[in-house]
């Protein structure tokens, strides 16, 4: 059988990918490697660390917040394996819904490890291998790579998923450690260490850097570091990791100052190595087939194409973030040029949220990268202190900050931290893809009260003009 499209890999990206083509009417199959549909967002990142993180924030509810509503519920007891269940539906649900939307698209699936073969008169053909060695072949005029990421390591740590826990394996341990050391200041790591911690156990941080979360703005990292440390969380900076290993009570991080001193050894039950993630193209045929990678990522223009014609490539194995929805939104494009439409990606306009307790989330331009840049800029931010519905909700932690160009007032950058900044900062998207003002957004009615009015009144605070504060 021949098709218009072939995606490999159902992540995020992936699956939108082959339902917006089959929506434009090409006939498209997708390959999976997994049992389930979905990648590592939805079987094992997104989508379960997410519904860990909200059960932990609602037993810490129950454990310190509720008493100071009126609310007496005694000392909470903690269901480990009921927490587990809640993830694990939360997973099924959401894959289940992609096989469904396969289904109800048209879009053909087959499981197994996706190869690229070469092609002639215009064809390409994907070997598909499956678990038991069994193999098929795919003809079709156009490949999408969208095969997502991987675990990164680095020398001297072996993961093995026991106590020494990737993010995967973070996810399902047996119980909770008493003591864990998260190896890795980004926002993996500060996650699922935020889920443990608020369930009881002692969290430290190791970090290479000198600062948490790298790429976010300095100012609301150096906020966040002490809320943080205020949960109770310890953090170790400026210090690399030369040795991770098992004991027999769980596990030892060795690591000494960047710029040189002594060793220092830490030993917790787990630890959980969050240093980052890489392209995942392990058994695709790229250099078989003749396409491009650099630094572990398949080349392509500005079309999605790699240098091989029919052959396109999207998310976490092509430049730029390594986020889902920046992934979603190349799938959707590629299969709009592909049925012959223009299909674009704004990429200064792609949010990012960390989803700890409060949250925090990023559109545009830090502060830093602004000033490295030359652009003059104004900055507007107002206080969760200041918000009646964050002190009617006891989430007065935080603060929005709107940066605008200093000539033209439009919005460079918003900065949010505050317990829903990951819904917050929506509109303020909106407002940047559509070249809006600080004024736009100072002028737009916010309804009381809400945590929105914050956005509000930093954008009014550009031009030194809040109210509430």
């Amino acid at each position: 059988m021949r098709y218009d499209l072939v995606v490999i890999g159902t992540g995020p990206g992936g699956y939108v990918c082959a339902i917006r083509a089959a929506q434009l009417g090409l006939k498209t199959a997708v390959v999976e490697k997994r049992a389930t549909q979905g990648g590592t967002c939805l079987n094992v990142g997104c989508i379960p660390s997410k519904a860990l993180l909200h059960a932990s924030e609602m037993f810490a509810a129950a454990s310190h917040d509720l008493p100071a509503l009126g609310v007496k519920v005694g000392t909470p007891e903690l269901d480990w394996a009921a927490m587990g269940k809640h993830r694990d539906d939360t997973v099924a649900a959401n894959v289940q819904g992609v096989s469904y939307l396969f289904k109800k698209n048209k879009v053909d699936a087959f499981h197994g490890l996706g190869t690229i073969e070469g092609g002639k008169d215009g064809t390409h053909r994907v070997r598909v291998t499956g678990e038991d060695g069994a193999t098929q072949t795919i003809e079709t005029a156009n490949i999408v790579i969208a095969t997502g990421s991987e675990v990164a390591t680095l020398p001297g740590m072996e993961v093995d998923e026991r106590s020494i826990v990737s993010s995967t394996g973070a996810l399902v341990l047996p119980e909770v450690p008493k003591r864990m050391i998260v190896i890795g200041a980004g926002v993996i790591g500060l996650e699922l260490g935020s889920v443990y911690r608020r369930l009881g156990a002692e969290v430290e941080v190791v970090e290479y850097l000198d600062r948490i979360l790298p790429g976010l703005d300095g100012e609301v990292a150096k906020t966040f570091h002490r809320m943080l440390e205020k949960q109770g969380f310890a953090f170790h900076l400026g210090q690399k990791v030369s040795k991770v290993e098992p004991t027999n009570a769980g596990a030892c991080v060795t690591f000494a100052p960047v710029d040189g001193g002594e060793e220092r050894r830490l030993d917790a039950d787990v630890v959980l190595v969050a240093t980052g993630r890489r392209p995942n193209t392990e058994g695709l045929g790229l250099d078989a087939a003749g396409v491009a990678v650099e630094r572990g990522r398949v080349v392509i223009d500005d079309h999605f194409q790699t240098n091989v014609p029919g052959i396109y490539a999207i998310g976490d194995v092509v430049r730029g973030l390594m986020l889902a929805h920046k992934a979603e939104d190349e799938g959707v494009a590629v299969a709009e040029i592909l049925a012959g439409q223009a299909g674009h990606v704004n990429y200064g306009v792609i949010p990012a949220v960390v989803y700890t307790m409060p949250e925090i989330a990023s559109v545009g331009a830090t502060e830093e990268e602004l000033k490295t840049a030359g652009v003059p800029y104004r900055s507007g931010k107002f206080p969760y202190t200041a918000n009646g519905r964050a002190r009617a909700t006891r989430h007065t932690d935080g603060f929005v900050k709107v940066l605008a160009h200093a000539e033209t007032d439009r919005v460079l950058g918003v900065h949010i931290i505050s317990s829903v900044a990951g819904e917050l900062i929506q509109e303020c998207s909106v407002l940047m893809e559509f070249g809006g003002s600080a004024e736009d957004l100072a002028r737009t009615c916010h309804a009381h009260p809400t945590m929105s009015e914050a956005v509000k009144e930093a954008a009014m605070a550009v031009d030194k003009r809040a109210i509430h504060v």
